[in-house]
């Protein structure tokens, strides 16, 4: 017999497994619960008050020296318009127009022949005659090229002296003639 046979046979009655008791009861009395503990509760919020406070702190600290920063950095850039400055008066007192007016208010003189020492034979070439007491360029009358870095710098012989004190500048601006008026076009010299 196969077992396909097998299926299709009256089987023998089996009993129905009897359902399990449910376990239904009730519930027992809740316990009483646990009051929580206070140190526990101090601990908690001691905790989260220290932190907000060092965050706190550290913010502090954070914009103070974001301002003392600022502050470094303004300094430096004072500083650094200060050093431009005084690279300037520097470079005024060693202009050769301020260096040749102090020598001149020393009494030194520039001749027009100058003469020249030899050093291989001692021999003096040029005139060899001595300079007078007139010095034949006048670096104070005015004539040579304006300097603003020297300009109100008093020399070094007189306090009271300076090169180009603006009073020569105004009264040279007075005298130069005014061109003439342009009516029929440039001007034209007349020839034969």
């Amino acid at each position: 017999m196969s077992i396909a046979h097998a299926d299709l046979l009256p089987q023998p009655h089996r009993p129905r497994p009897e359902a399990p008791e449910r376990g239904l009861r009730a519930v027992p009395r809740a316990e009483r619960r646990r009051r929580p503990r206070v140190a526990y509760a101090a601990v908690a919020v001691t905790g989260a008050v220290l932190i907000a406070a060092a965050q706190l702190g550290v913010s502090i600290l954070t914009a103070q020296g974001s301002y003392e920063l600022a502050g470094l950095e303004q300094q430096q850039r004072q500083l650094t318009l200060d050093r431009q400055e005084l690279a300037d008066d520097v470079a005024g007192l060693a202009s050769p127009q301020y260096l040749a007016a102090n020598a001149s208010a020393l009494g030194m003189v520039i001749d027009s022949s100058p003469s020249y020492l030899r050093l291989s034979d001692a021999a003096i070439t040029g005139s060899g005659a001595p300079a007078g007491d007139q010095s034949t360029v006048n670096v104070q009358s005015g004539n040579a090229a304006a300097n603003a870095l020297i300009a109100d710098t008093p020399l070094v012989t007189d306090r009271g002296a300076t090169l180009g004190g603006g009073g020569a500048e105004n009264a040279a601006a007075e005298e130069t003639p005014v061109a003439p008026p342009l009516e029929d076009g440039l001007p034209v010299p007349t020839t034969h």
